[in-house]
């Protein structure tokens, strides 16, 4: 895999505060990586003008607000995430398949292939445990909930999911080789673990089968950031290779 391509397969959090910080930040990492993820924080605080700071350094959008609502509300939410021109959008895949299957009818009515995002489902968050499921009445183990998931974020339309890069391998045989995963939970060998507990490096996240890798505090506490952004790329060029 080439150095460009590797580029291309960093999401960067931005998990920062207000619009000169995205301006900072997009203006640093424009290029460097290949998308920018505008989490729940940050849209809360600046709302769409997020999406909009990014787009204008150049960068592409995962719009991470995990909607989990009536289907006809997360159905108008995605629609409004196409308008805003973002790359990837989603929600969570614990509100069903209804709720999937009516926001992808919505956007593919709407939008045409061109002009709409990638919609994935969240499965279960790499800060969860099988305490955590268990606290919330869910008796499966966190892998079985994943692949439960997925498997029906694929019968529902979705075009990918949002999983831990432990279940990489699992998603890739229950939904094929076409369905995109986005990993959250890698952090290389030179960054702290932090709350992220289901982890995997870069490199070994993309050779199992991840599209996408979104890293935040590796980067953004890097005494270089761009350094940092160009050392995980290396990493997963010459894994990947």
């Amino acid at each position: 895999m080439t150095l460009e391509e590797a580029r291309k397969k960093i999401i960067f959090a931005l998990d920062v505060h207000g619009l000169e910080d995205i301006d900072r930040w997009a203006d640093l990492l424009a290029g460097k990586v290949g998308m920018f993820k505008v989490g729940k924080e940050l849209f809360t605080s600046c709302g769409p003008a997020a999406v909009k700071a990014v787009q204008r350094h150049g960068g592409q959008v995962f719009l991470d607000l995990k909607y989990h609502d009536i289907p006809n509300t997360v159905a108008s939410a995605m629609c409004e995430a196409a308008r805003l021109g973002v790359q990837i959008a989603n929600l969570h895949a614990l509100g069903g398949a209804e709720m999937m299957e009516t926001a992808v009818a919505a956007v593919h009515k709407e939008f045409s292939v061109t002009e709409r995002p990638r919609l994935l489902a969240v499965t279960i968050l790499t800060s969860s445990t099988v305490d955590t499921l268990r606290q919330v009445g869910i008796e499966h183990s966190v892998q079985d909930m994943v692949v439960r998931l997925a498997r029906l974020a694929k019968a529902s339309g979705m075009d990918g999911v949002v999983a831990s890069p432990l279940e990489i391998g699992l998603i890739r045989e229950a939904c094929g080789p076409d369905f995109l995963i986005v990993t959250p939970g890698v952090r290389p060998s030179f960054a702290a673990l932090d709350d992220q507990k289901r982890i995997m490096t870069p490199a070994e996240a993309v050779t199992s089968g991840a599209d996408y890798l979104v890293i935040g505090r590796p980067i953004a506490k890097a005494v270089d950031p761009v350094q940092a952004a160009e050392a995980i790329a290396a990493e997963i060029s010459e894994g990947a290779a």
